[in-house]
């Protein structure tokens, strides 16, 4: 369509889908994840597994995380599905592959990624190129935060149905916002119908992070004020539980990274393991 924007994800989605397929490619199986559609979708070049922020052994904690934060999210929705949840909305969604690796699951779902115009057209071009359909429970949202466009206002626009209960995932998205911006965000989401449930992640201060990990997240802050998108937002787990009562919620709890190294990566014998730093709100309507 002319004039319809044409850009590209930025970086940390790009990134983000990168290490998942790394973790098929590098890591021994079994596999807490297996996603190369997503490599496939950003098509890098050749060498990109010799690119820094690709190094094996120096990023392994880091595609841990993301691929436990993944398989979580995902073991989630299974489980709201078999309680008769009908929708999923994708905060964020940047190069979630869902819809295409799972499609006899999300397609018992009404499906809504959410995310900017730019990232939203590039990815329906990227499906249709790899011949991948759009069928009609996957709805692509494009919303233009910057221009402060109500995000729930344009999920309503798609076919969302604000009076039935849904599942609500943001990851990697609170550590970009100001406090007020989530705040906001928690007490929209806490106003659906009764029986919703957010899965969100947020970063830990450095003092609660792992001294193993202090120096990744150094390096994770650099690269992301280098690249325009500082990190300006950290939470202790009381914090952000007492910020979604506060928004709403009926319920809320703290879900640790360490929980999830613990349910998706004990007893391997290559110790591969999640790096600490980026833990989860769960709460529900």
């Amino acid at each position: 369509m002319t004039g319809e924007p044409t850009g590209t994800p930025d970086n940390t989605a790009l990134r983000t889908a990168l290490w998942r397929a790394m973790h098929v490619q590098v890591d021994p199986p079994p596999h807490v994840l297996d996603d190369e559609i997503g490599l496939q979708l950003a098509a890098p070049d050749d060498d990109w597994r010799s690119r820094p922020d690709m190094d094996p052994d120096a990023t392994r904690g880091f595609r841990a995380a993301i691929v436990a934060r993944a398989r979580f999210i995902e073991d989630l929705v299974a489980e709201q599905v078999d309680r008769d949840v009908s929708q999923y909305v994708i905060l964020g969604a940047g190069l979630d592959t869902f819809a295409q690796r799972r499609p006899e699951a999300a397609s018992r779902l009404r499906v809504f990624e959410v995310d900017q115009p730019a990232t939203q057209a590039w990815k329906r071009r990227r499906l249709a190129e790899l011949g991948y359909d759009i069928p009609d429970w996957l709805h692509l949202v494009p919303v233009d935060f910057e221009a402060s466009e109500d995000w729930l206002e344009q999920l309503t626009v798609a076919g969302f149905d604000s009076s039935r209960p849904a599942v609500i995932v943001s990851t990697g998205v609170t550590m970009y916002l100001t406090k007020d911006a989530t705040a906001a965000t928690l007490r929209q989401i806490a106003g659906l119908a009764p029986g919703s449930t957010l899965a969100m992640t947020f970063l830990l201060p450095p003092e609660l992070i792992d001294d193993a990990d202090r120096r990744g997240l150094r390096t994770s802050k650099k690269g992301a004020q280098a690249s325009g998108t500082p990190f300006i937002s950290f939470y202790t787990p009381p914090e952000m539980v007492a910020l979604a009562r506060e928004a709403g919620f009926g319920d809320a709890r703290h879900v640790s990274g360490g929980s999830l190294a613990d349910r998706y990566f004990a007893g391997r014998t290559d110790g591969l393991r999640p790096s600490s730093g980026e833990d989860f709100l769960l709460a529900n309507t």
